[in-house]
């Protein structure tokens, strides 16, 4: 019974740590949603393969550094500090490899997927890249 106790002594900062990372998530599906222009909830509910290959690209480009901020901060505080970074960072790839391809609105609006997946495998780079720095 001890071990059990011992075991859930913790489960208070679990908790925190995963409800603040969970936020940030969301904070940054509705940001991201908000800058592209267009939707991609309703492109990918009406079967736009393109817009779930760059929203998955981003999400996980974001998930990446955030695990590393839960992993490797010292408070909640500190841990939301660098996952706010970290969303800030995705929102630059975002815009950034909009100007390396200009089209790449209209292409994924369009379902084309080739923009789509360069965007994800950017997002998802960087996101590593991102995550790996954190491990201060």
């Amino acid at each position: 019974m001890r071990d059990l106790m011992a075991s859930l002594q913790y489960v208070d900062d679990f908790l925190i740590y995963l409800g603040l990372a969970l936020a940030l998530l969301a904070v940054f599906v509705w940001v991201y949603d908000r800058i592209t222009p267009y939707r991609e909830l309703e492109l990918i509910r009406s079967g736009n393969t393109a817009a779930a290959i760059a929203y998955a690209g981003a999400i996980i480009g974001l998930a990446l550094p955030l695990a590393s901020a839960v992993a490797h901060s010292v408070n909640p505080v500190d841990m939301v500090i660098w996952g706010v970074l970290a969303l800030a960072v995705q929102v630059l790839v975002y815009f950034l490899v909009r100007r390396l391809v200009p089209q790449l609105n209209d292409s994924i609006s369009e379902n084309k997927a080739a923009p789509a997946v360069l965007l994800a495998a950017i997002s998802v780079a960087v996101g590593i890249l991102n995550a790996a720095c954190l491990t201060y």
